[in-house]
């Protein structure tokens, strides 16, 4: 099973390469101007490649090789996570502000689509958008258009798809509270909950909340007064990544990856819980090695063990002298919305030395961007995840 967290992770980790543009490790503020050339360039690629006329060319840019249902839901992140760093850009760069909604847009009516939402009707055995009045969960499709919605509002879009966000936010919310796992909603059926996943939802109601009247506050207040005081593992302090649901587990499960994702959405949603929550994580996974002799930093993707080299079957994408490709992928996320410059610096950095970008007239990419697109897209939302 691939959730939001270990589709990204599988790949972003890994993709995060090549030149990381003129970053500032000033801890006063980052140079976006510095950035914006490396940031722009690779938005114009992703664009060139995500906003297409048929949605079954997108699916196609994922390897065949995963198989149909991964090929759709690598589709459906990597529009998730672009629409995002679209709203970040025309908020860094107001001079973008016009161009941003009407790409969002684009990129909403193609996730809005039987075919992309494919890959959630084989796992419930039924259409989200047709069974809105329904019980079963379609968590990671519903929050996930949701979200894009609201960041379409964000960025200064109209009102068209006001009655749709309206929709999805209430079944989201309504099957929250029907939910016997804690106000939980499930992945997939049959497996663990992945609080990563549920963060999408959250944000989305998060987001509906500040655009409009404040309405899903208590719900999100509840959830959160739950992961304070429920779901926090003793030893490390940190929100776990996976809790039993369908899928058994008999402890809670601290992976890298799964932290660094919950930082970077959680700013999106509580500051000062996910401020306190990327403390300890830097105090307990922040790790530095000595990668082709020289220094690189990044996140821990296991507490007890530190392979040379591993790949993991989705998590993390691959782990090096101990550090998760994944985790340090995400952790960008945090970082940057946190003025943590230093530690997001290193990073770029340490993925500078990891590989290289391939350039062309107006764009950039990473190079196994070619094979793996949802890096690419994931990279970009996180290094730009500004507070607005």
């Amino acid at each position: 099973m691939f959730s939001i967290a270990s589709v990204f992770s599988s790949v972003t980790g890994s993709l995060i390469v090549g030149n990381a543009g003129d970053v500032s490790a000033n801890p006063e503020h980052a140079e976006w101007e510095g950035e914006k050339e490396d940031i722009l360039e690779r938005a114009n690629w992703l664009c060139s490649k995500i906003v297409v006329s048929d949605p079954e060319t997108l699916i196609n840019e994922a390897p065949s090789m995963i198989g149909r249902e991964y090929q759709g839901e690598w589709a459906i992140y990597c529009c998730s996570m672009l629409t995002h760093a679209l709203t970040n850009i025309s908020y860094l760069y107001p001079e973008k502000k016009e161009k941003c909604p009407l790409l969002i847009a684009k990129i909403i009516e193609i996730v809005n689509t039987p075919v992309i939402r494919e890959y959630d009707t084989n796992q419930w055995k039924e259409d989200a958008m047709e069974t809105l009045d329904g019980p079963k969960s379609h968590m990671t499709y519903l929050s996930i258009l949701a979200w894009m919605i609201s960041n379409y509002k964000m960025a200064g879009g109209d009102n068209r798809y006001d009655e749709l966000f309206c929709k999805l936010c209430e079944t989201l919310n309504r099957r929250m509270f029907e939910s016997k796992y804690d106000l939980n909603l499930l992945s997939f059926p049959g497996k663990p909950i992945w609080l990563p996943d549920m963060l999408v939802t959250l944000v989305a109601l998060r987001n509906y909340s500040r655009l409009f009247d404040g309405r899903y506050d208590d719900t999100i207040n509840k959830w959160l007064t739950s992961a304070k005081t429920k779901w926090i593992h003793k030893s490390t302090g940190l929100l776990a990544g996976q809790l039993p649901g369908q899928g058994r587990l008999r402890n809670m499960v601290i992976r890298g990856s799964h932290t660094a994702l919950i930082c970077s959405y959680l700013s999106l949603v509580d500051e000062d819980f996910a401020h306190a929550q990327y403390k300890q994580m830097c105090k307990v996974l922040r790790k530095e090695a000595t990668f082709m002799g020289k220094t690189v930093c990044g996140v821990k993707e296991y507490l007890r063990k530190d392979p040379g080299f591993k790949m993991t079957p989705g998590d993390a994408g691959f782990v090096a002298k101990g550090i998760s490709a994944g985790g340090t992928a995400f952790a960008l996320g945090a970082a940057t919305f946190f003025g943590d410059w230093e530690f997001r610096y290193q990073m770029l950095r340490t993925a500078e030395i990891a590989g290289g970008t391939k350039k062309e007239k107006g764009m950039r990419h990473y190079k196994i961007s070619d094979t793996f697109l949802v890096g690419e897209a994931t990279a970009l939302a996180m290094r730009t995840n500004v507070k607005r």
